[in-house]
């Protein structure tokens, strides 16, 4: 049996490159329209969640609060209640959210760009 203390480092990829630790963040923004809300809040200063659920009126309410509560456990949400009559809460990107949405914008236009593309399997059918 090997001693746990010489095994080499665990690698994920051919260049020696482990994306282990990025797990978290792949489960979190892999959700179903997790990154759609990184981009819409990230758009505004703040919104409340009726403004949210306007953006996405093919999410559910149920859903829609899921992915909020996940991106705020994530760090990527903030999520401030005032304490007003009706009560009012707004979420916004947090720093790292807003790292998250500049790193997602180029995935997002190659993703429109090839959604508006003619797929190459349409011409062969």
């Amino acid at each position: 049996m090997a001693d746990a203390t010489s095994s080499p480092e665990p690698t994920c990829d051919v260049d020696g490159t482990c994306y282990c630790p990025l797990t978290g963040v792949i489960n979190t923004l892999s959700r179903k329209y997790a990154m759609q809300l990184v981009s819409i809040i990230g758009a505004h200063d703040s919104l409340r969640f009726a403004e949210i659920e306007d953006h996405l009126a093919s999410a559910s309410t149920s859903t829609i609060s899921k992915r909020l509560d996940e991106s705020e456990e994530a760090g990527l949400v903030s999520r401030t209640q005032y304490n007003e009559i009706p009560p009012r809460v707004e979420y916004a990107l947090t720093e790292e959210g807003h790292e998250v949405r500049e790193r997602l914008e180029p995935l997002l236009e190659w993703a429109s760009e090839t959604d508006d593309e003619p797929s190459t399997n349409d011409s062969q059918t």
